[in-house]
Parts: C-alpha cells; structure tokens; sequence
C-alpha cells in the first residue's frame, strides 16, 4: 500500500517522458507537456512558458545531441518557493567539435538558450555517467 501511495504522490508532482529522436517529436513531447501541465491546473502563465522551454530544450536534445532522450516535469522547492522545474537528459553531444554555423539562419537558430535563460529562475547543466541534463525551473505563481 505505502508503494502505491508513494507512485501516486509521484505521478502527482512528477512526470517522465521518453523523446523519440524523430522528425515532429517536438510538437509531440509539447503536446503531451500541455496535457499534463492541465492536469496539474497549471496557471495559463507559467503554462504558456513552461511549453516554450519544453520546446526549446527538446530541440536542443534532438538536434544537438544523441538519443535517447527524455523529458521530466517536476515540482521543486526552491528560495522563491515553489518551481516547476524541466529537464532533458540526452546521451551527450551527438558532434564533440562545434559544427559550422554557414548556412543556418540566425533568425531560425541559436536563440533556444537565451529564450530559456530568460523565462528561468534557475537554470543549468548538469553531466552524470555519460548523460547531460539540461534543466529550467519556473516559479509558480
């Protein structure tokens, strides 16, 4: 019974999702963040910027890094009280030498770190065991 209690408690603040290393996964892995932010009853705010930044940090894992990777939502206590806080965790840079920037449009690319620096309270990465998570907390208001 203490299982159960503590899976549902889990299920409650928390929520893990894989990301499939595939065209369209993005709008996919946001619709489902959409999905669960609503179950949460997430304020319309912090659920508008909670998705940006599930948005970018996907990408990011998607175009820059190896598979697999995997999305997690979770509640945390932070100085300014309570976070909503979005990691993705990936197997690690998919090109260890930065690839050339000729050809790309600025407009279309390289904006996703400042985005998420912005709307963050806190952000960062993390390396552990051959992953890299990069994570985002927002305060709830």
């Amino acid at each position: 019974m203490a299982a159960q209690l503590k899976t549902l408690l889990q299920a409650a603040y928390e929520h893990v999702c894989p990301v499939p290393p595939v065209a369209g996964a993005v709008s996919a892995v946001r619709r489902r963040a959409a999905a669960v932010l609503a179950d949460w009853s997430v304020s319309p705010d912090l659920k508008e910027d909670a998705l940006l930044v599930v948005s970018e940090l996907v990408t990011n894992a998607i175009v820059h890094a190896r598979p697999p990777a995997v999305l997690r939502l979770s509640w945390v206590q932070g100085d300014s009280g309570r976070a909503l806080r979005i990691e993705v965790t990936d197997a690690g840079p998919a090109f260890p030498v930065p690839r050339s920037l000729i050809g790309i449009d600025p407009d279309e690319h390289g904006r996703g770190e400042t985005i998420v620096h912005a709307l963050a309270t806190r952000h960062g990465t993390r390396t552990h065991l051959g992953e890299v998570t990069r994570w985002a907390e927002l305060v709830a208001p």
